[in-house]
């Protein structure tokens, strides 16, 4: 998973990109630290054409207002530039891959 340091590479390789996720992060999360490496993981293995990138809330402050983020962890899944998911806290990472599947196969359709 790629850390991005300002909002503006953020907001750049949103953009840029066919699909990514965003993984919002906070200092002193237990919860972040342990969900990140399950998520990375399980991204890479599931839905390898999203790109994955990580931000800090507390390195990126301006991060919250942008996407409306009020607690961490947060995911957020864009495809062309667009929120399509978005999931906080309590994250199933079963549920999540349910939500983000349909659209997945359809957007990168062999």
């Amino acid at each position: 998973m790629r850390e991005l340091k300002s909002l503006e590479e953020i907001n750049e390789v949103i953009k840029s990109s066919d699909a990514a996720l965003l993984y919002v992060s906070a200092p002193n999360c237990n919860v972040c630290d342990a969900l990140k490496p399950k998520v990375d993981s399980f991204f890479a293995k599931e839905f390898p054409k999203i790109k994955r990138l990580s931000a800090n809330i507390a390195n990126v402050p301006e991060l919250g207002g942008e996407f409306q983020i009020f607690s961490a962890p947060a995911i957020l899944i864009f495809f062309e530039g667009k929120e399509f998911v978005r999931e906080g806290r309590n994250v199933s990472l079963v549920i999540l891959k349910d939500r983000i599947a349909k659209i997945y196969n359809l957007f990168f359709k062999n």
